[in-house]
């Protein structure tokens, strides 16, 4: 059964990719499997419907037959596990991947998240130029700490993984920030990810609903 996904009908990202429904959409080509788009209104999002699927009324939701689930990373596990191509066969490699899934979305995401939200929300609250050079630190500090466990490979625990799939999607946050070009290894890491043809024909597809919705 060919699952089906969600995403923004008009996303606020500007069609770079940054919306949770890539990091699916990239899972599912880089594991061959074909999917179905659902577009959502931000109204659509907030109506029993979809709040049946998604109970924050966000997106993607990713529906299966007689599963639903939400949430980026638990998505992305779940065809991880389904697929061959996104976790290793070796049991300890497979949880190591499976525990560097977690890194980036618990460990490296929240900081980035908070300075993309204190730009965009708290630019212009008093105390913003107080805490935003906070917020970098922080950021930095992780980054460092990437950075040296990352050293001259090319991905994080020898072959692409799922791992890899969520750290690039959270590094590309900072894309055009400054931040992450002070890492070489980290921008050619994250270079290395756009570069794999699944993640180019995820990018192009949610590209084009942008694209079309601008149009429109």
């Amino acid at each position: 059964m060919t699952p089906t996904i969600t995403a923004f009908e008009r996303s606020p990202d500007g069609g770079k990719g940054l919306a949770r429904d890539m990091r699916v959409r990239w899972a599912l080509e880089e594991v061959g499997q074909p999917y179905n788009v659902r577009l959502l209104s931000f109204k659509a999002m907030k109506e029993p419907a979809h709040l049946a699927l998604h109970p924050f009324g966000q997106i993607p939701t990713f529906e299966e037959g007689d599963l639903a689930l939400f949430e980026s990373g638990a998505i992305v596990f779940h065809i991880a596990e389904r697929h061959a191509g996104l976790l290793p066969d070796d049991a300890n490699a497979r949880a190591r991947a499976i525990t560097w899934m977690f890194a980036a979305l618990s460990t490296m995401e929240p900081p980035i998240i908070d300075l993309a939200i204190a730009r965009l929300l708290e630019r212009d609250e008093a105390w913003y130029e107080q805490r935003r050079p906070v917020v970098e630190e922080r950021i930095h500090i992780r980054l460092g700490e990437l950075s040296d466990r990352l050293a001259d490979a090319d991905w994080l625990d020898g072959a692409f993984s799922a791992g890899d799939l969520l750290m690039i999607a959270v590094l590309l946050r900072l894309k055009g920030s400054g931040m992450l070009e002070e890492y070489p290894n980290l921008s050619g890491y994250v270079a290395r990810g756009e570069a794999r043809p699944p993640y180019k024909r995820a990018f192009a597809a949610q590209l084009a609903v942008f694209a079309a919705a601008s149009a429109g």
